[in-house]
Formats: structure tokens, sequence, C-alpha cells
């Protein structure tokens, strides 16, 4: 099985623009991927809405993962997201993220809490999936 990880996701997802965001979707998310951040459920369909909104904010990144536990098919990671937005504003989020993985190894379901760092109400969702 080939895991996926958060880093490897979020980077396919907001950075990696040689491919479309359904692309990153199906290489790193099952197909009945859902998710709760901060509390708010999203299906697939929402997450892949909301990334591709983030594609249009987004002109730089970096993803920091600080600690990272496979245990069979759990997940669990805390990291940093550090964006600069096109009109050169930055923000930072640490985010805590428990997940379930596929037997194929894609997220199949993530849960997640966020704390900016820095930045704007505007921008809590810049640093997480959801």
């Amino acid at each position: 099985m080939n895991r996926t990880g958060i880093s490897a996701a979020l980077n396919d997802l907001l950075f990696n623009t040689g491919i479309t965001v359904a692309e990153a979707a199906d290489r790193h998310f099952t197909a009945q991927y859902r998710q709760r951040t901060d509390g708010e459920w999203a299906d697939r369909a929402e997450f892949v809405e909301h990334i591709s909104h983030l594609r249009t904010v987004v002109a730089d990144g970096r993803v920091t993962v600080h600690e990272e536990l496979y245990d069979g098919g759990k997940y669990a990671d805390r990291h940093t997201v550090d964006v600069t937005k096109n009109d050169g504003s930055t923000v930072s989020m640490e985010v805590y993220v428990f997940a379930d993985l596929a037997p194929d190894g894609r997220f199949h379901r993530i849960e997640e809490a966020t704390l900016m760092l820095r930045g704007s109400d505007a921008d809590r969702n810049l640093g997480s999936t959801r």
C-alpha cells in the first residue's frame, strides 16, 4: 500500500499547478471522502469546491509536518501551513489531524482542528483542507 500523508496531499492540492484539483483529490482522497474542520462537516464535493477556490487566492506556500503517525488504517499529524496570498499578505495556521485511510492508502475521513498563528479571521480556512 502506498500511503498518502498531509504534506503530499496539501502540496498537490494547493501548490502543484501541474495537476488539476480533481486529479489531486483523486490521488489522495477516496470518492466517499468526508471531513470535519473545527466542527463543520464537508463531503468530497464541498471539499473540492473549497480547494478550487483556494487555488485562486494562494500564490505560494509551505507545509511543515511536525509530528506524523501511521497505525494501520489510522493517521494523525500536527502540521503548519504558511501561505502567501496573491495580494502579498501571509497566513500561518497550525493544524491537528486525525484521519482514517482507505485500504489503498488514500484519506477516507479527516477530522481536524485549526489554530490561526498569523492572518485575519477571513483567512481561517486557508491552512486547512476545508
